[in-house]
């Protein structure tokens, strides 16, 4: 699983804004307890020079990123982006264009509070323009920021969601170099400050009744296991160096659980290449650069990987993993491999698959850890009389593969292709096919979810016809 979401935990909207009798604030107001949250700018209203102002404010369990990460749950610093993510609440009222969002970490604690007047500022107490919890005041009016660590976002029709990468931010808060008292968002300091109105942009907030739409934290990374074993290729000079690395894995599992081989920990770990028709026999294999000998290392709790390229025309070669580079004291043999040729052709045009999940149950519990196992072939695949007899089709590997899902009542998208940098929804493999692991947590339970798949081929994009369904309970 390469996405975990970390749900608001406390927000706010705070204001000066004038009541309806334009002569009072509502800077004393807490909405606390809103459904959602806004952030405006109305110049002029009261009178000639008159500025309202409202900011938005919203914490996260930092707590639960830093538990889950001691847990292995998520990747290291580095290997991991942070995505926090408001989505938008229509409303009849006027909604800007082309302006600015900017946030800002919050500096002082605050005290989310249980108003839910958002049109006549009728509930005061706790967080509001003038103090940050009961008794205790703002440095300055509408809250304390930091100014480093600041982020913007550009709406340029002004009902887009929020979206913005803070991953420096979230590292700073589970570090502990600055305390985590959450984001102010509101307009940048020149649209606040210019005589004009912005009018109001809301988001959901936390208490919303929208399940997916609450505002989050997300957590992106590339989780994919791209295991070569079924899928080696001979080193070829049609290729560049990259490409004719193939990357094969050691799975050191007990009991079910995969644990560390003790006198390698996280550390490097040793691969050699042997000829031979059914046990490594013979001389080592040259691998690239000549040497006989790659340095691996450590992907996860029990997961050893390296990446070797063979340009020798053995038929058959096994792998070697050891913990030294010189004396090979064996920890494990791999299963036989065929390297394949690589050739190149004169049809540019991407392929055709037929693909199924070949274990899709037709219902999950919120609870499950699932690895959904794909089957594909080429549309046009026709199988030889000797491969009926033996009842076998082969499962052809994609090497680059993504899902998506959405609630299939109305579309809405919980999971995108993460075709970007972080390659989030990317499908792993290994010498049985594509596969990928998914939590079935993130999900709204009493609803049925859809999953389709994209295929990436010489850079272009293909999005599957097959639809695959299940229900959460």
């Amino acid at each position: 699983m390469a996405i975990k979401r970390y749900i608001a935990d406390a927000d706010n909207t705070i204001t000066n804004a004038y009541k309806s009798n334009l002569v009072t604030t509502g800077s004393l107001s807490n909405m606390g307890e809103s459904d959602v949250v806004e952030t405006f700018s109305i110049f002029a209203q009261a009178n000639s020079s008159s500025s309202e102002l409202s900011r938005i404010l919203t914490k996260f369990p930092v707590s639960d990123i830093v538990s889950d990460r001691t847990a292995g749950n998520i990747p290291k610093s580095g290997s991991v982006n942070f995505i926090l993510k408001l989505s938008n609440a229509e409303h009849t009222e006027t909604t800007p264009t082309k302006y600015t969002l900017t946030v800002q970490p919050v500096s002082q604690s605050w005290e989310e509070g249980y108003g839910l007047d958002m049109e006549e500022y009728s509930d005061v107490g706790a967080s509001n323009w003038v103090s940050a919890s009961t008794g205790t005041s703002w440095s300055s009016l509408g809250g304390d920021y930091l100014t480093s660590s600041n982020y913007n976002a550009y709406f340029k029709n002004g009902y887009e969601d929020l979206e913005v990468d803070i991953t420096g931010l979230v590292e700073e808060w589970v570090s502990g170099t600055i305390d985590n008292y959450g984001v102010g968002i509101h307009l940048t300091a020149s649209e606040e400050s210019t005589s004009r109105s912005y009018y109001t942009k809301k988001f959901f907030a936390r208490g919303s009744e929208f399940y997916y739409k609450r505002p989050h934290i997300e957590a992106r990374w590339d989780s994919a296991i791209t295991d070569d074993r079924n899928n080696f290729i001979r080193s070829s000079s049609l290729l560049p160096a990259s490409d004719n690395l193939n990357t094969l894995y050691l799975y050191n599992k007990f009991k079910g659980k995969f644990v560390d081989i003790p006198s390698v920990g996280t550390g490097s770990i040793y691969i050699s290449i042997y000829s031979g028709s059914t046990a490594p026999v013979g001389s080592r294999v040259p691998l690239q650069d000549g040497a006989y000998v790659v340095t691996g290392g450590h992907v996860s709790t029990g997961v050893y990987s390296a990446s070797v390229a063979v340009s020798s025309s053995y038929k058959t070669i096994f792998d070697v993993w050891h913990d030294d580079a010189a004396s090979i004291t064996e920890f494990f043999t791999g299963s036989a491999i065929a390297p394949t040729i690589y050739n190149a052709s004169s049809d540019d045009s991407a392929s055709t698959y037929i693909i199924n999940i070949t274990n899709l149950k037709k219902a999950y519990a919120r609870n499950e850890q699932v690895q959904f196992r794909l089957y594909a072939r080429p549309k046009d695949w026709q199988p030889s009389i000797y491969t009926v007899a033996q009842n076998e089709i082969e499962n052809t590997v994609m090497d680059k593969m993504y899902y998506r899902l959405y609630r299939s009542s109305d579309s809405y998208e919980v999971v995108s292709y993460g075709t970007g940098s972080t390659n989030h929804t990317k499908l792993s493999y290994d010498n049985k096919g594509n596969y990928f692991n998914f939590d079935m947590s993130l999900l709204q339970k009493d609803y049925e979810y859809t999953l389709k798949f994209l295929i990436e081929e010489y850079g272009e994009y293909t999005e599957q016809k097959e639809e695959f369904k299940f229900r959460v309970e």
